[in-house]
């Protein structure tokens, strides 16, 4: 296509008519991939003969085709642009970025920014030579914005990725310098001046955020910078050509200079110049940078906070940044010096003020309520806001030199107290008091903890505060709900001014001023914490969750949700009338939110962030009423509109609180209702289009349906679920671009099939089994081995014969049991156990290989079934050690609780100055505190380098199984009991290959078969009858003999004696014993050392065995008497 008929066609996209637009577009879309199609619309763009809005629909077009296709997705994608293309692009947008309109820069610039990304250096290695040259030239500003871009994209790359900017440094910043020197000599600058400065300020920003470049260690280069950095921040910004409206003065560019050399000279003195987070090559910078400059920063700050001290202009995020390097200046002894002089009329006379009520708050306040709310809880202004810069300076200040600066401040507040009280009512300072009130709330933590202000809260509050509910001017009603719900915390005397307080902000939730109603929410949430009695709130809580809906309905933000959040778990079950009704006006609230989030083309709309709260509020309110399950019925078709548009591709940005909502519906409600199983294809197409990463969270609900509607899991053919399953498993896991993590529960989800399934799915074995052994072979992450063995053990508990018949059957049996008995052998250096380390695993493992001892020897040999039976056998101790273990932890739980107590900061603060630690030192002796903890805590977390770092180590607790309520040790014995009564010879061939288990020559502490299981595994061992009864919670067992085999007997001996004793108070005739044939047993606990002289004592609890010849010497260093048993019988063949 030529160029002309290629401009009439961007020509009829600007069409008022919709067909000739659509036309226009198709056109476009037609030809895109043409040859020079790409090299035609930049000839249109660069053409000024052509008319602007041609050009700029033709370089919008150029900028998505270019973001879209320039650099492939996929590693094996073939380029949609040809290479000559390319090249004429590359060679030609660098001359043409700096030529055309800003309107068009700002769309070249973007596209320059996608082709640096993909192709530097590889691919255009010239680009850096372009620069250096043309830094030299006539086109500097086309230099300099390319040198902006190539910078900006390292500029958050690790260590390893950030050797390119080091060239670009070497390379360039002479040549930057140098016109930085030239551009600040110039008496009258021009504001093109200051935007080439402007470029060389964000070039430094980026080539210096995360490491210092080796060329400033030489200090006379580092000086050359700084000296003109100090004069940019010194030299007043020219009052010529300033706009007056303030919005377009914060943006002028002589402002915007000011504020990237006050953010680049914070960036230095944080991060490059604290001795204390510096490594040993930075040091040197740092010391000298303190020494030589930090200072000369601070005095030109405080000269330039003077200019609003008169009544003079400073942007209010230059303000925010002066502030933030004053904060960090408070504890360093030598800068703390350097304010010190200077402290009280920034402190009174800055600050303070900055704190206070002003015109914009009132104008705001007046003219657009909803945007003051929005403005006053949004983070991001937070980051930008001289006030809560102030805030956190006196919070600082209060901190690090509290003992000087707190009562100086306090004392400062009351006197504005007693002005504002003492004035007649038209004389009243309200702003002054607006302000006092916040500082008195910021203050909040450090006067609940230090007296004698502590003891003074209540009467503060009641004195200065709580009357301000009434106060005639709306923002000093907010202000007094807010600092309420600040202290609602306090431990009141009286308990009538609480009662008070929380009365007062329920009041002003139906205040007629918006942000009078907003605060008292908020407040509302800290008075509902902390209220003891909620007999309090009960009798007013339908008309207050009335009054929380009208504001939802007012105002979008999801703090407001957090409110009715506490509400909801304070209450718990008592909110079960109100249930449906929250989840409908919340339901109803989801909507409008979502609506407001979509029409915001910004997409910065609170509205989004609002409607996650929303739905977070829901998921709080169905935990809440879990035990009525029959409220779920009736939630369920106001939240099925929710869960079904949301789990679509509509829903990306809110999947997560949906699917938490899916899993309440299906895990809580009485049954799973048909138009909840039509959630399953949603999640289904998700998982196989987009939704990766949520498979943990999908994991949930699928288990639910399958687990609690297994009937209709297996019988539907309508969809076919099970057939679903199937496909998006076996897509999953045979996906070779997908990592480890990526595809965990997907066994987790065939483990759900084979638990809950067992008996139904037989023809599903074969396939499962198959697709995780290909899976197996190519994993190297030890978490998802595990689970992928553990679906071959769940397969044997699901169906033995037939998972060990399927996997004789694909010719892996040996390598998969040889891979399974090497994973549960491994060890790490510390012995611990390497692989299956959650309770979980451990029982999977166990009932599997349990599930194969009454397999025929045709089907496991003998040589086999004692390999089963010692993995068996070591599984079940490692068992029941980590439940006895799990257990004491949770008896520990509260002691590591109170490890830090809310009070820690005070005391250390004491402790530094009763060991004389200056405040300036207070960093330091942070960090002497994290130390201790950091020691503390390796006690809790292992440190050997080949340990797992991954948090798959805990059970997962938010899944139920069949498994849940098997024992593996009854099921071991009933396997045993069952295989004695089915195939005696079988299980005489067992009971020999146990009893070789462990060798009784290499019988030690290790070794020995210590098990919870031994009231019924060792009778049926040794071939006894016995009799379980439960003694002082105890389970003793009393035996009769019916067997000749001496072994056993000793066998049971040994079992007994090495179980460490549970010491307790019996009576002779309450100790087990028995006796038939000559055989006596009775089986005790005592006190004495056994051995010969010769050799290392035996404690009690032991078994000796004596071979023939073998003589046993007895000596009691006890005054108690020693007693042992000894049983003497035919030599032990």
């Amino acid at each position: 296509m030529d160029l002309p008929s290629l401009a009439l066609i961007l020509q009829g996209a600007l069409s008022p008519n919709p067909s000739e637009r659509k036309a226009a577009e198709e056109s476009l879309n037609q030809f895109q991939y043409a040859p020079q199609h790409l090299v035609r619309l930049l000839q249109i763009i660069v053409d000024g003969n052509v008319d602007l809005a041609v050009r700029q629909v033709a370089s919008i077009h150029f900028k998505n085709f270019i973001a879209k296709n320039w650099s492939p997705h996929d590693p094996g994608e073939q380029s949609k642009i040809s290479l000559s293309d390319k090249e004429v692009v590359r060679q030609n947008i660098l001359n043409f970025v700096a030529q055309v309109p800003p309107l068009l820069r700002v769309q070249l610039g973007e596209c320059l920014k996608t082709i640096v990304h993909a192709d530097y250096p590889e691919q255009w290695p010239t680009l850096l030579h372009w620069v250096k040259h043309n830094l030299q030239d006539q086109q500097v500003y086309g230099s300099l914005f390319v040198l902006r871009i190539l910078s900006r994209k390292y500029e958050f790359k690790s260590d390893e990725e950030r050797a390119p900017v080091h060239h670009i440094v070497e390379e360039t910043f002479s040549h930057l310098l140098n016109i930085f020197n030239q551009l600040g000599q110039i008496a009258n600058p021009s504001i093109e001046v200051a935007d080439l400065i402007k470029l060389i300020c964000k070039i430094f920003w980026s080539s210096i955020y995360l490491e210092i470049p080796k060329q400033f260690f030489d200090s006379a280069v580092f000086n050359a910078w700084m000296v003109l950095f100090l004069n940019i921040l010194e030299r007043p910004v020219p009052l010529e050509g300033q706009p007056a409206d303030p919005d377009l003065r914060k943006s002028w560019g002589w402002w915007k200079v000011k504020k990237w050399t006050v953010h680049i000279l914070n960036r230095l003195y944080t991060r490059f110049g604290d001795l204390k987070l510096q490594n040993p090559d930075n040091k040197a910078f740092a010391q000298m940078f303190q020494k030589s400059y930090a200072g000369k920063i601070l005095e030109c700050h405080l000269n330039l906070l003077n200019v609003i001290r008169v009544g003079g202009y400073l942007p209010d995020r230059v303000i925010n940044l002066i502030l933030q390097y004053l904060s960090n200046s408070i504890s360093k002894s030598n800068m703390y010096g350097h304010l010190q002089p200077r402290l009280d009329v920034v402190l009174f006379e800055i600050i303070f003020p900055l704190m206070c009520f002003n015109d914009n708050d009132q104008k705001l306040w007046d003219e657009d309520p909803h945007e003051y709310v929005r403005k006053g809880y949004d983070i991001i202004e937070d980051l930008y806001s001289p006030r809560t810069a102030a805030m956190d300076f006196v919070s600082e200040l209060v901190r690090r030199r509290g003992e000087e600066n707190l009562q100086k401040f306090i004392l400062f507040i009351v006197e504005i107290f007693k002005r504002y009280d003492e004035a007649p009512v038209e004389y009243k300072p309200y702003r002054q008091k607006d302000g006092a009130l916040l500082a008195i709330g910021a203050l909040c933590d450090k006067l609940k903890q230090t007296e004698p202000y502590k003891s003074e809260l209540e009467r503060m509050l009641v004195q200065h505060v709580f009357p301000e509910f009434s106060s005639p001017v709306g923002h000093l009603r907010a202000k007094a709900a807010w600092v309420a719900g600040q202290y609602a915390h306090v431990n009141f005397s009286d308990p009538n001014n609480f009662r008070k307080a929380l009365h007062s902000v329920v009041a002003g939730m139906r205040d007629p001023e918006l942000p009078v109603r907003v605060d008292s929410v908020f407040a509302l949430r800290s008075f509902i914490e902390a209220c003891e009695d909620l007999g309090e709130i009960r009798p007013i809580l339908p008309q207050l969750l009335d009054e929380f809906f009208k504001l939802m309905n007012e105002v979008e933000n999801e703090d407001l949700v957090f409110t009715l959040e506490t509400i909801v778990d304070k209450f718990g079950e008592e909110m079960a009338p109100y249930a449906l009704g929250l989840c409908q006006n919340l339901a109803a609230a989801f909507w409008k939110c979502m609506n407001t989030a979509e029409a915001d083309e910004e997409g910065d709309d609170p509205g989004a962030l609002a409607a996650v709260g929303c739905l977070r509020a829901i998921s709080t309110i169905l935990e809440s009423v879990s035990r009525l399950p029959h409220l779920f019925v009736h939630i369920e078709p106001t939240l099925l509109p929710i869960m079904r548009r949301m789990l679509t591709t509509d829903g990306q940005e809110v999947f997560e609180e949906v699917l938490e909502i899916v899993s309440y519906m299906t895990f809580f409600s009485p049954t799973i209702s048909m138009d909840m199983w039509s959630l399953w294809p949603l999640m289904m197409e998700a998982l196989a289009d987009w939704a990766i990463d949520f498979f943990q969270n999908i994991l949930v609900p699928l288990d639910n349906y399958i687990s609690r509607s297994t009937v209709h899991f297996l019988t539907c053919k309508e969809p076919d679920y099970q057939q679903s399953l199937w496909n998006m498993i076996s897509f999953i896991m045979g996906d070779k671009n997908l990592e480890d993590g990526d595809i965990e529960p997907a066994p987790k989800l065939i483990q759900v099939v084979f638990q809950n399934c067992r008996g139904q799915v037989d023809h599903w074995v074969e396939p499962y089994i198959r697709i995780t052994v290909e899976r197996l072979r190519r994993t190297e992450k030890p978490y998802l081995k595990c689970l992928l063995m553990e679906v071959v053990a769940d397969a044997l508990y699901y169906n033995a014969p037939l998972a060990l018949n399927v996997l004789q059957k694909l010719n892996i049996a040996t390598e998969m049991f040889n891979l399974w008995f090497q994973m549960l052998e491994q060890t790490k250096k510390s012995g611990v156990r390497a692989n299956f380390k959650r309770e979980q695993d451990k029982k999977v493992c166990c009932l599997g290989l349990t599930s194969l001892i009454p397999l025929p020897a045709d089907q496991l040999p003998g040589d086999a079934l004692e390999r089963v039976f010692k993995s068996t056998l070591d599984l079940l101790v490692a068992y029941k050690d980590q439940v006895a273990e799990a257990a004491k932890e949770a008896e520990d739980e509260d002691d590591m609780d109170n490890f830090q107590s809310d009070d820690e900061d005070e005391e250390g603060d004491e402790f530094d100055k009763e060991m004389g630690v200056d405040d300036e030192d207070g960093d330091e002796a942070d960090s002497l505190k994290l130390e201790k903890l950091a020691s503390r805590a390796k006690s809790f977390h292992p440190t050997e380098s080949d340990d797992e770092t991954d948090d798959d180590f805990s059970d997962d607790e938010e899944l139920q199984s069949p498994i849940d309520d098997v024992d593996p040790f009854v099921f071991f014995v009933d396997i045993i009991k069952a295989l004695q009564a089915s195939d005696p010879l079988r299980w005489l061939e067992w009971s020999r290959c146990a009893l070789q288990f462990p060798k009784m020559s290499s019988w030690d502490a290790g070794n020995s078969i210590c098990c919870p299981f031994f009231p019924e595994f060792v009778p049926i061992l040794c071939g006894l009858k016995s009799h379980v009864k439960v003694s002082k919670g105890r389970q003793v067992i009393s035996l009769s003999y019916n067997s000749k085999n001496m072994r056993k007997v000793l066998m049971l001996l040994h079992t007994c004696c090495r179980v460490e004793p549970r010491y307790q108070e019996l009576l002779s005739v309450d100790i087990p014993k028995a006796e038939k044939d000559g055989i006596y047993v009775k089986i005790i606990a005592g006190e004495g050392v056994f051995g010969i002289l010769s050799s290392s004592p035996v404690e009690a609890h032991h078994l000796l065995v004596l071979g023939p010849g073998e003589g046993l010497s007895v000596r009691n260093k006890s005054s108690m008497a020693l007693k042992f048993i000894l049983v003497g019988g035919q030599p032990l063949k």
